[in-house]
């Protein structure tokens, strides 16, 4: 239902849940509340404090270049730049049957991806809920239960009525993992867990291979898998991009984390010159970017509320740059200054706000609700606020807030920009111009970030900011793992696949 701009109404939730508004039309005579006057004057604080220049965004892009040079001469970095064993552009004719599996932040999906050739392919896909203990079990326990999925999904498509198996006696199915998580690794069918990101901490996992420990899991529950490579979505999200439009040159993510990755010439990844590969080859790159800045913190502007949120979290001085522009953190940000403005006797005197003191409650999907209402009164703020919160506010403070939301999620996108600038100053792409295959929920459901990382690209690069757009991606973590999978057989066939 639309909602009224005035009296009562309904709005729909991107949760699924339907929530009834109602609005007061004496509200500021029953509870003392801020000004206007107030509220603006608190406004320009937060404004000085979360805007970006373009002087400093630029700043931004040179220490990020170096960082993305630093990680390609050196191993084990503070922005890794994984090399990833992928080499080189798909040609499109790729065809066949392949399975990916994905291990999300939220969820686990597994994938059936026929491709065509000529940049078309078809998909069935099946998701399965994670819960918050299985990302904190056991590794193994963790691998055991992406392997019950699997099997589940192979029985549900790959048998006929009668329960008879459709595949031939001894046949494999060769699987892409995606694994999006920081992993070293030597071979495309083989990573090492650098560290957990995205809340998850299985325990007994970093520092070991994952691809073994799941092969391990795909061994106890006999499936038909020949597990081909293990990737990272972003470069799944690279290839599938390129595979579907051939000017995809970078792929980025922006959802519960941050990510990107490109396609790097191996004669200037210097930290892997003593694995013999040709240096006429190409190979992509999983940066890793949302360390960028971690633990020194000297490039990327942290308010008092980003240094909160680092602290508290559970990985501290770790993953700067994600901890300023992914989704898990934005709405923690703007909670942080709400509950600082509480405090200081400015916002809800004589309510009660302890639900608003709990951290992360404040779900980055409402500061995308506060930017998109479009009535006068703000109806859908007034509703996240009684409904989640049970607080009465006022016109101004309403304002006040989707200001503060706007000013945070502006922010995301311009320092977005700065790495997408980086990338594309270090590989020469400017002049020429390329298209950006971008993912994740920030990218596709907060309005207007594409518009603001574009305006971001622009303040750094003037007019020839232009050159470089960002899409939509194609399914990078489902087509792209397979279309991965599809290439390493094919290197293999034809004994292309370096032996490292």
């Amino acid at each position: 239902m639309v909602v009224s701009r005035r009296g009562s109404g309904s709005i729909t939730l991107p949760t699924g849940q339907t929530m009834a508004i109602h609005t007061r039309t004496h509200e500021e005579e029953d509870l003392p509340h801020a000004t206007k006057k107030t509220m603006a004057d608190h406004l320009r604080k937060y404004e000085s404090l979360f805007t970006l220049t373009p002087q400093r965004m630029r700043m931004i892009v040179e220490a990020f270049k170096d960082s993305l040079e630093l990680g390609l001469q050196k191993p084990k970095q503070i922005v890794p730049m994984i090399p990833t064993f992928v080499f080189g552009w798909p040609t499109g004719t790729e065809s066949g049957d392949f399975l990916a599996l994905d291990l999300g932040g939220t969820n686990l999906r597994v994938c059936l991806v026929t491709l065509q050739g000529e940049g078309k392919f078809e998909m069935t896909q099946t998701k399965y809920r994670l819960t918050e203990e299985q990302k904190q079990d056991e590794g193994q326990k963790l691998f055991d239960f992406c392997a019950e999925c699997l099997k589940t999904f192979i029985d549900t498509n790959f048998t006929d009525e009668d329960g008879t198996s459709l595949l031939k006696p001894g046949e494999l199915l060769p699987l892409g993992f995606t694994f999006s998580y920081p992993c070293y690794q030597t071979r495309i069918d083989h990573g090492e867990l650098i560290r957990w990101t995205k809340g998850f901490g299985a325990k007994n996992t970093e520092g070991r291979d994952v691809a073994e420990m799941f092969r391990q899991s795909i061994e106890k529950y006999q499936l038909p898998v020949a597990m081909t490579a293990l990737i990272n979505d972003t470069t799944g999200t690279l290839i599938a991009s390129h595979y579907v439009n051939p000017k995809t040159k970078i792929a980025v993510i922006f959802g519960t984390g941050c990510n990107a990755a490109y396609m790097e010439n191996v004669k200037d990844i210097e930290k892997i010159n003593d694995l013999g590969i040709s240096e006429k080859d190409q190979m992509a790159i999983n940066c890793e970017w949302g360390a960028f800045d971690s633990f020194e913190h000297e490039h990327l502007p942290r308010t008092k509320y980003d240094i909160i949120v680092d602290e508290t979290s559970n990985k501290p001085g770790e993953q700067a740059f994600e901890k300023l522009i992914s989704g898990r953190y934005l709405g923690e940000i703007l909670r942080l200054v709400i509950c600082e403005l509480i405090d200081e006797g400015v916002l809800f005197l004589g309510q009660e706000t302890y639900k608003l003191e709990i951290p992360y409650v404040f779900e980055t999907a409402f500061l995308s609700l506060m930017e998109s209402d479009p009535t006068d009164e703000l109806l859908m703020i007034i509703g996240i606020f009684t409904h989640f919160f049970a607080v009465e506010t006022t016109l101004a403070e309403r304002q006040f807030f989707r200001a503060l939301a706007m000013l945070i999620g502006r922010r995301a996108a311009r320092l977005s920009a700065c790495g997408i600038a980086a990338i594309v100053g270090r590989m020469g792409y400017l002049d020429e111009g390329c298209l950006v295959g971008a993912d994740g929920s920030l990218y596709n459901k907060y309005p207007g970030f594409a518009d603001r990382v574009h305006e971001g690209l622009i303040d750094v690069f003037g007019e020839k900011g232009n050159n470089i757009k960002t899409v939509h991606a194609e399914d990078g973590s489902g087509v792209g793992s397979a279309i991965i999978a599809a290439m390493t057989k094919a290197r293999r066939d034809v004994g292309l696949y370096p032996h490292v």
